[in-house]
């Protein structure tokens, strides 16, 4: 685990300050550039922002290339954690969004949209960070990770239609499908593509050490781009109604702590020990917060409260997973978790 921590930078450690950072720079843009963002949102195809398009491929790419098909296949060493993994993302999570959703949102039906988004987009990206700075079951986190990007090309679209369609809120299914297939489907491809034929021709080393390192600072760089123009474009609106930052913030975070509770509470009864346990609730508590800010600009705009609210998901869920780190370890020294040593997934095939 040593290593894996050292592999940590300062572009992740402190992810939250950069993120409120940018959140800043895009209010002060908003105000003396106005029409920065709009301009840039204009060069648009098929109702995609081709710029903003970009920037979150860019976000979305490095995460796929962790995506080992292979991985798959060593669920049944050990599917206790992993099902309820599953479970949480595909089940307690869309439920809980939807349903505070409904009791704090009523009448913000693009804030509404947004919590539905986020709430059924499990992580495949930052989660391999949270991970490791927990020094949970890395094995897990990858089989997790990989898994989440399959099941995510076949259950976003109709969850997502799902739980609009009960709300009695129109969408663009087309746009949604396009959504995840472009920011989805063509880079977890790419992802497998470009894995596969570096490590055949560089070797695995040179992947891990070399390419995948610095595409992470790329998908780091877009990211932090792309809340500089969500907040430039939304600056008015934020400066002219903070209330809207309130009211969207509400359910996320009572979402975050009752699905993080629950989580806990479910791996404490499940006898998990503290490395499966860890990354049960991680995984199984945060959300592709890429894919979510995605889909809502290309279903709402970017200048939407639907793109504001998703952004607002990503704002909470970095402060907050940063805190379940530690929260978890500090449980693990409490005896929350079971502590001897069994066999768990079997890192040999």
């Amino acid at each position: 685990m040593t290593d894996d921590k050292m592999h940590l930078g300062v572009w992740e450690k402190y992810l939250a300050v950069w993120v409120a950072l940018c959140m800043a720079i895009g209010l002060l843009l908003s105000q003396v550039v106005p029409g920065l963002s709009i301009a840039i949102n204009s060069w648009q195809y098929m109702g995609i922002s081709i710029p903003i398009g970009i920037c979150l491929f860019l976000m979305i790419y490095p995460a796929l290339l962790n995506i080992q098909l292979s991985e798959i296949r060593k669920i049944t060493k050990a599917p206790k954690p992993i099902v309820l993994t599953i479970l949480s993302n595909w089940i307690l999570a869309p439920i809980v969004t939807v349903i505070l959703a409904n009791m704090f949102l009523a009448g913000h039906d693009q804030l509404i949209v947004s919590l539905i988004l986020l709430g059924a987009s499990p992580c495949t990206a930052m989660v391999l960070v949270w991970g490791r700075m927990a020094e949970g079951n890395q094995e897990q986190n990858l089989i997790n990770t990989s898994l989440n990007t399959v099941t995510i090309m076949v259950l976003y679209v109709p969850i997502v239609g799902l739980l609009t369609g009960i709300q009695n809120i129109p969408i663009d299914w087309m746009m949604l499908v396009i959504s995840v297939v472009v920011f989805i489907g063509i880079p977890m491809v790419l992802g497998y593509l470009s894995r596969r034929y570096l490590t055949s021709t560089r070797g695995e080393e040179w992947f891990q050490g070399v390419y995948r390192p610095a595409v992470g600072k790329v998908s780091m760089i877009a990211l932090l781009t792309t809340l500089i123009v969500l907040f430039s474009l939304n600056g008015n609106v934020l400066i002219q109604h903070p209330d809207l930052i309130a009211l969207v913030s509400v359910p996320l975070l009572l979402g975050f702590f009752i699905v993080v509770g629950i989580n806990l509470l479910v791996t404490k009864i499940a006898n998990l020990r503290y490395e499966e346990g860890i990354i049960t609730v991680i995984i199984g508590s945060s959300s592709h917060f890429e894919i979510a800010i995605a889909t809502a600009i290309a279903l709402c705009g970017l200048g939407s409260q639907a793109a504001l609210g998703t952004t607002m998901g990503l704002f909470w869920e970095v402060p907050i997973m940063l805190s379940l780190v530690y929260l978890g370890k500090r449980l693990n020294k409490r005896g929350f978790w079971r502590k001897e040593t069994v066999a768990a997934i079997n890192t040999t095939t």
